[in-house]
């Protein structure tokens, strides 16, 4: 009997813990957004997909670039003055051409500096949206990656490759259906890459190179460009990523495992002297 009340406090507290938890991180997160945003005077923006932890029961969801992202990133840009700088934080596997599209063409036109800042990896769509930005900010280690179109679960180049391969009286109607999507699809994904490098005043010929190497299917479609390749390929690529912006990706923790893969001690060390000492 004097059990019961106890066990009722015991299962709100577990219902309303995950919420409270959540409101926690939300608010250190805004806390270190706004930290940012004072010291760089511009506008800060997250567009961060992580398999994350949420709700009771610790249900998680993954989560990719959608209609969703692209209203909420675009309200955003809105809301910043024009003559104001906006760095969005990307961290990505991609997702929704459409809404990597509208994401992209809104950061484009833009009048002040646009700084897309990769932390860890921005590949697909998020590189898309990454070459609408002035500066290309990334980590030493981070990638982008090459945005040639995928219809279904197959490449566009690779479903092409099977009118060039087979007669066309031995290819089904379905593939023929899905060649002729592929063969749009590519030509708009190069054809909105052209227009977001032109836009970033890069030179005609220069832009159309560089829209034809990351839509030609040359590369599997995680091929993982270093920052040294993307600077290579001509790419306005910088390197240093924020104190800050390492911090707050901290604060989009993946979903808990009953076992950790990684494990280390989070802290900074300094190599020991010769003598011993620190």
């Amino acid at each position: 009997m004097y059990g019961f009340p106890f066990f009722w406090l015991l299962f709100f507290f577990l219902l309303i813990q995950p919420s409270l938890k959540q409101w926690n991180l939300q608010r250190t997160r805004h806390g270190l957004i706004k930290k940012l945003e004072q010291q760089r005077k511009s506008r800060v923006i997250t567009l961060i997909h992580r398999q994350e932890s949420v709700g009771f029961l610790g249900m998680f969801s993954r989560n990719f670039i959608s209609i969703e992202d692209s209203e909420e990133v675009l309200r955003a840009i809105k809301l910043t003055p024009k003559d104001m700088p906006i760095d969005l934080i990307v961290h990505t596997p991609g997702g929704l051409l459409l809404a990597a599209e509208q994401i992209a063409g809104a950061m484009s036109k833009h009048e002040a500096k646009v700084s897309v800042f990769v932390p860890h990896y921005a590949m697909s769509g998020g590189t898309l949206i990454a070459l609408a930005a002035d500066e290309i900010v990334m980590d030493e280690n981070a990638v982008l990656g090459p945005v040639d179109p995928q219809i279904g679960q197959f490449p566009a180049v690779s479903i092409l490759k099977v009118l060039e391969q087979k007669p066309i009286s031995e290819i089904d109607d379905n593939t023929i259906i899905l060649a002729d999507m592929s063969k749009k699809a590519i030509a708009q994904t190069r054809r909105c890459v052209y227009d977001l490098l032109v836009r970033n005043e890069f030179p005609e010929d220069k832009a159309q190179e560089i829209a034809v190497t990351l839509t030609d299917g040359r590369w599997t479609h995680d091929y993982p460009i270093m920052p040294d390749e993307a600077k290579q390929l001509g790419l306005n690529v910088t390197f240093g990523i924020p104190e800050e912006v390492a911090a707050l990706m901290h604060l989009y923790p993946q979903a808990a495992q009953r076992r950790p893969s990684v494990q280390y001690v989070p802290l900074p060390y300094q190599r020991p002297t010769s003598n011993g000492k620190e």
